[in-house]
């Protein structure tokens, strides 16, 4: 009180000796101005719309350069900020000149704040220079608090040239502007009431639909089936889930394509376990890790004498899984040979083991894996055409990490408690963590984000992993160096590339580039292109769609996620990064809930 009413007889005294310039407004003219606010108040529309009006109109009834309505979150920061009268050049915003010291003062005591000059006031140090630039020299300032219950949710204030003012008491002001404040305190809290109704009704209906959907079968609920070990809920893991689901009831032969580390041997294990062979055996192979006469023998079997050191008889794979089924695993590295020995058994069903006649017939389901082009081996003889069309029946197409980034921060988190389980650690992501590895390109894919994880867990000097943790944030990241092509060739084009077509990568343009760098990553090669948009630039991280999300569909995500972006972009398939992007391309306020 005693500062208010210093200031007032300063501001009094100091414009005594000046002619009057207004004339206050006059009872009539201020019902009407607080007629006109309350039709606005009383509308319905968007709070930050109904301030914005209201501070306008509030303009064309006080002589002012600057009116300011500024609403502040549980926690006393400016959360909606309605201005009238703001220009900048600068960059500046109109927040700027309203300094923390102010609205703490009004917060504290609730009582008006009367400034003559704020250039001369130490209440305005920190903002009399963007004030000076943007209204003018001499400016005067006036606040009031807005409040709700007995507590300050807000702040009123105008700014005059020194000019404007006119030697009368300012009671007329200071009532005008309580009266409007009060106006505005009771709508922000009938606004912030009808919000939480809101939010706890979205709440119950949510929590019904999952009450009711839980008593529908799987399959008219459209469930994810159960498989173990594949973690995401992106729109692209979804989609091969929901084709592996349907597959696996035949006995269909299954080929699964994919750059290396996308969890080729997790789906073929999620096409045996949801199938009636679940309770038979899963057998696998890696054709690329044995020798071509190793590789006969670990199939076929072999019999008692068939070559040295064969000293009994021995069931080879496909006897093992009989009645399951068999993973092979880089299918595209077989010999022409041995491509031509296993067409027999696919055709037929039976084979002889090595060194015996007897004609073994086996009842197996078959799932093949590569990362390689088939199309193009095909083209250069590398590959059986016969071969092709035999394995490839249901082709299934693994999406790579960057395709599905919305689900590295689920797959961070699973890898990052295994590995304090395994090593009885108590290690943690901050939210730093995460979005530096959603800002990496992966080009090894789940298997690379696990080594990442585990190599930064390791090191870590405390619980709480940080981003400057990572080895990319010290230049330190070396995958980039190994990395030549954006694709492995296990998605085909449409036209299968003439050999020599692939551009090649030199060797200091891959040495200069981390691959946590996503805006550099489409330089490195031809293949990287057909990634981008059709404008030929970047689509900002939705490498998922290949389009930026639409403005209702991301409002929709909003709004179920009470305006969290973290929860949205787990709901949208979508990382925050992107969510946060999208936020600001649409020019989409975020509501306080």
């Amino acid at each position: 009180m005693d500062d208010v009413a210093t200031s007032r007889s300063l501001l009094t005294e100091g414009m005594a000796a000046k002619p009057p310039r207004a004339r206050p407004p006059s009872a009539d003219t201020a019902l009407l101005g607080i007629y006109e606010i309350s039709k606005i108040l009383t509308a319905p529309a968007r709070l930050e719309q109904t301030l914005g009006n209201v501070v306008a109109v509030l303009s064309s009834f006080l002589d002012m350069k600057l009116g300011m309505i500024t609403i502040l979150d549980q926690h006393g920061n400016p959360e909606i900020v309605a201005t009238s009268g703001w220009t900048s050049r600068d960059g500046s915003k109109p927040i700027d000149t309203l300094p923390a010291k102010v609205i703490d003062r009004l917060v504290a005591t609730a009582m008006p704040v009367i400034v003559e000059d704020v250039s001369r006031d130490a209440l305005f140090a920190t903002a009399a220079e963007t004030i000076t630039r943007a209204v003018g020299a001499k400016v005067s300032f006036l606040a009031v608090a807005i409040k709700s219950d007995s507590r300050v949710v807000g702040t009123l204030s105008i700014n005059r040239t020194s000019e404007d003012w006119i030697s009368y008491a300012f009671d007329a002001d200071l009532r005008l502007l309580t009266m409007i404040a009060n106006l505005i305190g009771q709508t922000v809290k009938l606004h912030r009431m009808f919000s939480a109704d809101r939010q706890r009704l979205l709440n119950e209906c949510s929590t019904l639909e999952k009450a009711l959907v839980s008593c529908l079968p799987k399959e008219i609920r459209g469930e994810r089936p159960d498989v173990a070990g594949i973690i995401g809920e992106s729109p692209a893991i979804m989609e091969v889930l929901d084709t592996i689901a349907i597959v696996a009831k035949s006995n269909s032969t299954v080929l699964l394509r994919g750059e290396s580390g996308t969890g080729k041997e997790l789906f073929a294990r999620a096409v045996h376990d949801l199938s009636r062979r679940s309770a038979k055996p899963f057998v696998k192979l890696n054709c690329a890790a044995l020798p071509e006469s190793v590789l006969e023998s670990e199939l076929f079997g072999h019999e008692r004498g068939a070559f040295t050191g064969a000293v009994a008889q021995r069931a080879g794979r496909f006897e093992l899984a009989n009645g399951g089924t068999l993973l092979l695993d880089e299918i595209g590295e077989i010999s022409p040979a041995f491509q031509a020995k296993l067409l027999r058994v696919l055709q037929e069903g039976e084979f002889e083991r090595v060194g015996g006649a007897k004609t073994l017939k086996v009842n197996v389901r078959f799932v093949f894996a590569t990362n390689k082009n088939l199309e193009e081996a095909v083209e250069k003889g590398e590959f059986r055409a016969d071969l092709y069309y035999r394995i490839s029946v249901v082709p299934v197409f693994l999406p790579p990490l960057r395709e599905r980034p919305g689900d590295v921060s689920l797959l961070a988190q699973n890898f990052i408690e295994t590995f304090n389980s395994e090593n009885d650690q108590k290690h943690e992501l901050s939210a730093s963590a995460i979005e530096t590895l959603q800002r990496c390109y992966f080009p090894g894919n789940v298997r690379e984000l696990e080594n990442c994880v585990r190599r930064t867990a390791t090191l870590a000097r405390d619980e709480t992993i940080v981003d400057h943790d990572f080895a990319c944030a010290s230049g330190k990241c070396l995958s980039a160096l190994l990395w030549t092509s954006s694709a492995s060739g296990a998605y085909p084009h449409a036209h299968p590339e003439p050999a020599g077509m692939r551009a090649p990568v030199p060797p200091e343009e891959i040495a200069s580039v981390s691959h946590c760098a996503a805006a550099s990553i489409p330089t490195f090669v031809k293949e990287t292109s057909s990634r981008l948009d059709p404008a030929g630039e970047e689509s900002d991280g939705f490498a998922s769609s290949r389009k930026m999300i639409d403005r209702e569909r991301l409002i929709e995500g909003m709004e179920k996620a009470a305006w969290v972006q973290a929860k949205a972009a787990r709901l949208l398939g979508l990382s925050l990064r992107q969510v946060n992007y999208a936020l600001k391309k649409y020019n989409i306020e975020i509501k306080r809930i």
